[in-house]
Order: structure tokens, then C-alpha cells, then sequence
């Protein structure tokens, strides 16, 4: 369905305690009013009746940034209404640079227009509890590796004494070492001062390891209930099958193939010079780009 099927468009520009709505009409590209609500229950409610007054609900849609942050909570509040929700990203900046969140939301409305194929925002339920377990489990792991890095580099700069006891250990085997150092609280000096530094660094360690793989565990549980069928597919763990089924989330979220290329991270970039005609694969993806896309 193109945007241009409808009679208006409503943009918003959403923050955190308020969010900002412009109506534009689809044939004039001009404004017919703008105002802000909170971000509330009772703030969408006044938002619906206010856009009641200048539009349709069978004849408009709802262009909104920000829905996988800000945009969240009335992207959700909207569909469930059943509104037509389009998600919005990667806006066009104006030439002079100027920005309020007026000519945001109005720029979310007008430049919804030149897209023949907008994309809907990702489905929540199950999807968003596996987002928020998977974003949770892997800011553990990066914690946890940031742990394994300051205790060997403590190991480094440890007395010779100390450094003797632990050399050549594996890291599991340093980690359990020293989360058992016992100290002596009538003396402190360089010595006991480290050991205490690498048995705070090694027990956190224990301790993100125990958060990730508790996670894991919810995890593993909750995607082979909702889509035991990814797991199924020769080389795809729970790990795997969950960003598969968070980065899909419904037909409409990628628009054609390209799309989806993009947002997994493998579309090939040129990587031409010269006489030289040749592209690369993208391995990390690139956000910005794919919302060009999506």
C-alpha cells in the first residue's frame, strides 16, 4: 500500500517525556497543524482525538521515528489500535540545518511520501522479549570480557612473587585461583593490594558468566517454543535462530531482498580502484545504510 493512498500523513517526533505530531496532507505536502503530548497513556489517548479533529482513521498513517527506542511506546500504543504505522528512519537533514522537533515530525510526514515502499515498525511480544534478553546477555559478555582483560593485565604488573604462582595458567584456571585468594586484613601493601584487585576481577568474571549463561538458558527455552522450526536448520544454534527471528520480525519489516541483505550485514560494498572492478563482503552491516533500505 503506498502512502499516497491516503488522504494524510501524521509524523512524529518522539522524546522522552513527550512526543511531537505534525499532519501534512498527502496532495499539498503542507502542514495543517502540529502540536505535542506526553508520553502517557492518557497523552496518546489526547493524541488519537486530537488527530481525530483533522483527519480520518481509515484515510491516514503514522510516520514514526525512533520506533525501536523513543518511538516505542506509541508505535505500539497506534498499532494496537490498528492504525497504519510506518516506521521512519534515516532522515534527510535540511540544507540550512535548521531543527526543532516541529520540523521533525513535520520531515517525517513529507519525506514518508517519496518512499513507494515504507516498512512497518518490528512486532513485539515474543520478539521484544528475546531482544531485551539477547541485548542483556551480550552486554554481559562484553562486561566479561572487559573483566578478563584487567585481571591479566594485573597479572602484568603483579609482584614477581604472585606472578610466579599464576604463570601459564589458562584463563579458567586464573580465574578460579585468584576468586579464591584469601587476604589478610592486618596488613596492606602493594601485595595483598593486588590480590585483592584480581580476586574482585576474577569473581565479577564468575559472575557474568553465571548472568550470560542463565540468559542463554531463558533464551534457548523461549525461541525453541516460538520458532523451533529455525533451529531445525543445519548449523543454526539458539543464538543464531534469535537474531534471525528478532531481525525478520513480520513481511513488511524488509521490503525487498536488498533490504535484508543489508540489514544482515552481506551486502557486497564496492570496493573498486583503478582498473580494478570488484566488490567486498559486508560483514558488520551498517545501520545507517540500512535504513536507506528498509
Amino acid at each position: 500500500m503506498a502512502v499516497a493512498s491516503v488522504e494524510h500523513v501524521i509524523g512524529i517526533d518522539p522524546d522522552r517525556d513527550r512526543v511531537t505530531a505534525s499532519v501534512v496532507d498527502t496532495a499539498t505536502t503542507g502542514e495543517q497543524a502540529s502540536a505535542a503530548f506526553a508520553t502517557t497513556q492518557v497523552g496518546y489517548e489526547r493524541l488519537v482525538k486530537w488527530a481525530d479533529e483533522y483527519t480520518q482513521a481509515t484515510d491516514r498513517a503514522w510516520s514514526v521515528e525512533g520506533t525501536g527506542s523513543y518511538g516505542v511506546g506509541i508505535a505500539a500504543y497506534l498499532a494496537a489500535r490498528g492504525e497504519w504505522v510506518i516506521e521512519f528512519n534515516n532522515p534527510t537533514p535540511s540544507i540550512d540545518g535548521a531543527k526543532t522537533d516541529t520540523l521533525d515530525a513535520r520531515r517525517a510526514a513529507r519525506q514518508t511520501l517519496g518512499r513507494s515502499q515504507p516498512s512497518a515498525p518490528r512486532i513485539r511480544g515474543n520478539r521484544e522479549a528475546l531482544r531485551v534478553l539477547e541485548t542483556t546477555r551480550r552486554g554481559a559478555i562484553t562486561a566479561r570480557t572487559a573483566a578478563i582483560n584487567e585481571l591479566k593485565a594485573l597479572l602484568v604488573t603483579a609482584p614477581v612473587d604472585l606472578r610466579d604462582q599464576l604463570r601459564g595458567l589458562t584463563t579458567t584456571a586464573l580465574v578460579a585461583k585468584c576468586s579464591g585468594f584469601r587476604l589478610r586484613s592486618d596488613t596492606i601493601n602493594e601485595h595483598t593490594a593486588t590480590k585483592q584487585a584480581m580476586r574482585s576481577a576474577a569473581r565479577r568474571i564468575r559472575a557474568l558468566t553465571d548472568e550470560a549463561t542463565q540468559l542463554r538458558t531463558t533464551i534457548t527455552e523461549l525461541i525453541t517454543t516460538v520458532a523451533p522450526h529455525l533451529l531445525d536448520q543445519p548449523g543454526i544454534a539458539p543464538i543464531t535462530a534469535t537474531q534471525i527471528y528478532i531481525a525478520w520480525s513480520h513481511p513488511r519489516r524488509c521490503c525487498n531482498e536488498t533490504a535484508f541483505a543489508r540489514l544482515a550485514g552481506v551486502a557486497p560494498p564496492q570496493a573498486s580502484s583503478g582498473q580494478k572492478t570488484r566488490h567486498r563482503l559486508n560483514r558488520r552491516g551498517d545501520r545507517k545504510l540500512n535504513h536507506s533500505y528498509l
